[in-house]
C-alpha cells in the first residue's frame, strides 16, 4: 500500500506564498495520477492541480496563474507552490496518487492551509 506524507501548509497573509509537499512511499515515476485537492468546511472536496500520465495537467479556474505543481521522480515527491494567495483557498490540502487508472485513489492525511491577515 502506498502512503503519501504531506508537509508545507501554514498560516499566512493574503498575497503570500507557501509550498506543500507530497512525498510517496513508492516510485511515482510511472502512475497513472496524483496531485492535490482541497477541502474547506462545509464544501465538498476538489481538485486544485494534478497531472496524468502522458504528461498532461490540470488546474482548478480558481488557481489557474497562481498555483504551479511540479514532480520529481527521483525523489517520489509532488510540489504544489501556491502564490498570490487568497482567504478563498483555505482548506485541508490533500495529495493523492491513482496508480492505476482502475483503481481508486489514495490520499494523504492533509495539511491544513489558512489564508487570514
Amino acid at each position: 500500500q502506498v502512503q503519501l506524507v504531506e508537509s508545507g501548509g501554514g498560516l499566512v497573509q493574503p498575497g503570500g506564498s507557501l509550498r506543500l509537499s507530497c512525498v510517496s512511499s513508492r516510485s511515482i515515476f510511472s502512475v497513472y495520477a496524483m496531485g492535490w485537492y482541497r477541502q474547506a468546511p462545509g464544501k465538498e472536496r476538489e481538485l486544485v492541480a494534478d497531472f496524468t500520465r502522458g504528461g498532461s495537467t490540470n488546474f482548478a479556474d480558481s488557481v489557474k496563474g497562481r498555483f504551479t505543481i511540479s514532480r520529481d521522480n527521483a525523489k517520489n515527491t509532488v510540489v504544489l507552490q501556491m502564490n498570490s494567495l487568497k482567504v478563498e483557498d483555505t482548506a485541508v490540502y490533500y495529495c493523492y496518487v491513482q496508480t492505476e487508472a482502475v483503481w481508486g485513489k489514495i490520499w494523504g492525511q492533509g495539511t491544513q492551509v489558512t489564508v487570514s491577515s
